[in-house]
């Protein structure tokens, strides 16, 4: 089971090794990997320090994994390190026990062997306060990086909804609309003259306004529908309603708003709102309504 164990993490190293290429380096975990394999292939470090190696392994993986899911080089590193801390532990158990074996084997060496033991213990004591005030410092930038993290989520957040709130503001000021199709804005017949296409100056200063929010949210287009009443033959309705929503499109061209976000549509005396048995009914009815877009500058069909 521990040889299984211990071949399966020298293929998991391999195939990082393999993917290397296309990963940001780290010089540390690199040297973690080169110090693992030598261990690994070291039969005393087998025989006398599995636990510590197949911890050491275990550390490894974790750098491994970081480096795969591509996180913060200063965490791979950070993790690669804590491996070396283990696989220097290893070797350091796997002498220690070596040299008591030796010990209760050879007493001419007696001494110098017990010698050997005490200074791998002092080691193995130092690399494990080591190991432990890295633990902590890794603690406290997990820690700071959630605390900015967060930040940034909540400044995020407040953009968005400040973002949103003038949106909803200039929506307001052109008169919008919510319909099933999306937001729209009417334009009545009183900013064109009677059976004219030409805007009013009136006309012009709405115009402007949807001018002006466009350019700031350039992910947005415009659908432009021309209708009049039902007075005058099918055919003049027709032209009319077509040059009533091209006059529309042409000023906000004008205003620097670009020809590819701007579509127009011409409907006569279809789809009306009210009655075209009375004045104020038909002056409903000529109008002009620009369909404003979703975010993904999708307008729905009629």
């Amino acid at each position: 089971m521990k040889k299984n164990h211990l071949f399966a993490l020298t293929l998991i190293s391999v195939s990082v090794l393999a993917g290397c290429s296309t990963m940001p380096q780290s010089t540390t975990l690199d040297n973690a990997r080169t110090d693992y394999n030598n261990a690994q292939a070291n039969p005393q470090v087998v025989k006398l320090a599995p636990l510590q190696l197949k911890e050491a392994g275990e550390a490894l993986e974790r750098a491994n994994a970081a480096q795969a899911s591509r996180e913060d080089a200063k965490v791979v590193d950070s993790l690669a390190y804590v491996a070396q801390q283990k696989i220097a532990l290893t070797q350091e158990t796997a002498q220690r026990k070596s040299a008591e074996l030796a010990v209760s084997n050879a007493t001419a060496e007696r001494n110098k062997l017990q010698l050997q033991a005490r200074t791998a213990e002092a080691d193995q004591a130092h690399q494990q306060a080591a190991m432990a005030e890295l633990t902590a410092e890794q603690k406290t930038a997990e820690a700071n990086l959630a605390r900015q993290q967060a930040a940034d989520a909540q400044a995020g957040a407040a953009q968005d909804q400040a973002s949103l709130a003038a949106m909803q503001a200039q929506m307001d000021e052109l008169n919008a609309k919510k319909t099933p199709r999306g937001m729209v804005i009417t334009l009545g017949d009183v900013l064109f003259d009677t059976n004219r296409a030409q805007l009013k100056s009136g006309g012009e200063r709405n115009v402007q306004k949807l001018a002006e929010f466009l350019k700031r949210y350039p992910q947005r287009t415009v659908l432009i529908e021309g209708f009049t009443d039902s007075v005058g033959s099918d055919s003049s309705n027709q032209v009319l309603s077509e040059q009533r929503a091209q006059a529309v499109s042409m000023a906000l061209t004008n205003m620097g708003v670009g020809r590819d976000r701007i579509s127009t549509k011409g409907y006569g005396e279809a789809y009306a709102v009210a009655g075209n048995d009375t004045a104020s009914g038909r002056q409903l009815n000529r109008r002009v309504e620009i369909m404003l877009s979703d975010e993904r500058g999708v307008i729905a069909p009629r």
